[in-house]
């Protein structure tokens, strides 16, 4: 059977068709680059605004006039959230919420008259169950990079939020799975792996009992992590373990709440300076402490500031990027400010900026004093500004700096016939780009660049010598 996997929204998605195309090639089936060579395609959607929701809708029928032969499921946070919907449009032949994604390669496999049905509420099972991976390929469209799901829901109950309804409770996965995993990835050549997850810094609570309101283990998991093969489970004892028992070369986190770290996290930096990489996203969402209230985050802007401020002292080079929301209901033009004020404080590198949109069955939804559209999208655009200027005043901090770059792709031809263009990131998630002579091949090493001038938000460099990754002998 040939399938064609395509998904919108965020790294977490990307990272379950990873995992779907994997355990599709294993059972003999073939993964195409393209929707038109597809027998069967797969589509992962997002739900969480509803500018996600019609793109959502959009992508279904870009992909069945691709291909109007070939059948369609659909799975994710918007066939989980308006299945029905999602059943009418053409070509559609199967929908899957998240609770049965990880079942879709069995579902694919008997394709037959039983699915010729679009909807079957029979099928459907309630999501929030245990934690069910699909190991993660490692050769998905010469990716230099493999995203690892280790944790799936959230117990959060962020007022403007959708996503524990669609995901469930937080869920994690075993850490000694997730070492092996990472290891065997490793082996197979890839440099850097991504820990993703909807709520990565609750990994591990569900596995020892705590509740959701607990403080995360102390500093010490982390000597124990590197001791036994059975630590305590929580998001630092996991990069521990990850770092002291595989040869990863990097190790790279997705978003991570700004409330869920222990104290002493940064402590891993220290350890493992060349190989946990000093990017961190932490979402604000909004820059005042009544803002964030009426959002049930449950961080301040003292305790955010706090907790950059000890980032930033305990990992040199730093990169920080966040999550913000323009014109959540009762944002006044003082509080607008404030928050404003607050986010250039925080001088955050990039920022993902969304206006509010209000999600049906959300606390949010229901407050009154609603932004009007007009002036979200003016504060959207403010919030733009800021972030566009903060951003460049941090990145040429790096400008004339050596940096490891983790080159991708396959390089294009220099008009000046001088060799290959080269675009690829450093360890802190900066852009570069570089010429390299032929036939030098980059794709998948570490190769040092001088990051000589920039351009918008993408250095020109200057290749240097290889890094020398970490030994490829097991651990």
């Amino acid at each position: 059977m040939r399938v064609y996997l395509d998904q919108i929204g965020c790294r977490l998605n990307f990272s379950e068709m990873e995992t779907l195309a994997h355990r599709l090639r294993t059972a003999g089936h073939v993964t195409v680059a393209a929707p038109e060579e597809a027998q069967v395609i797969v589509f992962n959607s997002c739900a969480v605004t509803s500018g996600a929701e019609r793109d959502s809708r959009k992508r279904v029928g870009q992909l069945h006039r691709a291909n109007p032969a070939a059948r369609i499921a659909v799975t994710g946070c918007w066939a989980t959230l308006r299945p029905r919907q999602a059943a009418t449009l053409p070509g559609v032949a199967l929908i899957t919420q998240n609770g049965q994604k990880a079942l879709l390669h069995t579902l694919l496999e008997p394709w037959s008259a039983e699915f010729d049905d679009a909807y079957d509420l029979a099928r459907l099972q309630p999501d929030g169950g245990p934690f069910v991976h699909l190991e993660t390929a490692s050769d998905q469209r010469r990716r230099t990079r493999a995203f690892v799901k280790v944790q799936d829901g959230c117990n959060n109950r962020c007022t403007f939020c959708i996503v524990t309804a669609l995901r469930g409770e937080s869920r994690s996965r075993p850490l000694d799975d997730v070492v092996r995993e990472i290891q065997r990835l490793a082996d197979e050549g890839v440099v850097e792996a991504v820990l993703t997850g909807v709520h990565l810094g609750s990994y591990g609570r569900d596995l020892c009992g705590d509740n959701p309101g607990q403080r995360p283990a102390t500093a010490s998991s982390l000597e124990r992590a590197a001791r036994t093969a059975r630590p305590t489970p929580d998001l630092a004892a996991l990069i521990a373990a990850i770092l002291s028992r595989t040869n990863i070369p990097r190790l790279r986190l997705s978003s991570l709440e700004p409330w869920e770290l222990a104290d002493g996290f940064f402590d891993l930096w220290a350890q493992w300076p060349d190989r946990l990489c000093p990017h961190l996203h932490l979402p604000l969402q909004a820059g005042t402490g009544r803002q964030l209230r009426a959002m049930a985050r449950r961080c301040t802007t003292a305790s955010y500031r706090r907790l950059v401020q000890e980032a930033r002292a305990a990992i040199p080079d730093l990169i920080l990027t966040t999550d913000l929301i323009a014109g959540f209901p009762g944002e006044s033009e003082a509080d607008f400010e404030e928050g404003l004020a607050f986010v250039e404080e925080m001088r955050f590198a990039h920022a993902h900026i969304f206006p509010f949109s209000a999600r049906e069955g959300t606390a949010a939804a229901r407050y009154g004093d609603q932004v009007p559209r007009a002036i979200k999208k003016e504060r959207l655009r403010r919030l733009q500004a800021v972030v566009e200027r903060t951003g460049q005043l941090e990145r040429q901090r790096f400008v004339g700096e050596v940096r490891p770059v983790l080159w991708e792709g396959d390089g294009k031809p220099a008009p000046d016939g001088t060799g290959r263009i080269w675009s690829g990131l450093t360890d802190n998630y900066l852009r570069v780009t570089a010429v390299a002579p032929e036939p030098l091949d980059l794709h998948n090493r570490i190769v040092a660049a001088r990051l000589d001038g920039l351009e918008g938000e993408v250095y020109q460099g200057t290749l240097l010598s290889e890094i020398v990754a970490p030994d490829r002998a097991a651990a």
